[in-house]
């Protein structure tokens, strides 16, 4: 078994479906909010596009189920790889990725957020807990990744994984800010756009190895 996983996270197989997953995390909401009147990606979170109002939440819902399954296993297969150097670093890795998968992935498809923020419904409460918290696990990935780089000398793909990191919390941070009705007419309140760009900073250092493992 351990073998395999070894051998799973270097195929062509993996790689091209981990980064067609992250392509497809960007396009599928693009391609969703045309059916959705009234959908504001640059003001909207990703997560009204599976609230119960909206017209293809099944269609959603089902993919943050996906994004919890697969990178579940990328959080198994990432442990295994990065237990050959440290196993503290691995233990950090395994559980950033996977409380990622459970939170923002199985949670968040399972359970819907409401469309408005006045109303609150149990599930919308674990949704936005799940949300939030895999958000934040998922942000030390990156930083994760980029220590364990410089401790093999792989200097470039560390500092692109601290950079991604750097970014990722600042945007992450205009996310959170976003969500105080005090700056609802200020830039920070195009959460749907911060969201988006902390969520691809965080992918950053996945798809740097997943397209390095492709060509």
């Amino acid at each position: 078994m351990t073998d395999i996983l070894a051998s799973i996270i270097d195929s062509k197989i993996y790689n091209g479906i981990l980064v067609f997953t992250i392509l497809c995390e960007f396009l599928i909401s693009w391609l969703l909010k045309h059916f959705y009147k009234g959908y504001d990606s640059k003001r909207m979170l990703l997560s009204i596009l599976g609230c119960f109002e909206s017209p293809v939440h099944i269609i959603y819902n089902i993919w943050l189920i996906w994004i919890g399954i697969f990178f579940s296993f990328t959080a198994i297969v990432n442990y295994k790889r990065v237990s050959e150097i440290s196993n503290v670093y691995a233990i950090a890795l395994l559980l950033s990725i996977l409380v990622y998968a459970v939170g923002a992935g199985f949670l968040s498809g399972m359970f819907h957020m409401s469309r408005s923020k006045d109303v609150v419904t149990t599930s919308s409460i674990i949704h936005n807990m799940g949300a939030m918290i895999g958000f934040a696990a998922f942000l030390f990935s990156a930083l994760i990744k980029g220590i364990v780089a410089f401790g093999q000398n792989a200097l470039i793909f560390g500092s692109v994984c601290i950079m991604a990191f750097v970014a990722a919390v600042i945007f992450f941070m205009m996310l959170i800010i976003g969500g105080s009705t005090k700056f609802k007419n200020t830039i920070f309140a195009y959460e749907g756009l911060w969201e988006r760009a902390a969520l691809l900073c965080m992918y950053i250092p996945f798809i740097y190895i997943g397209i390095g493992k492709l060509i």
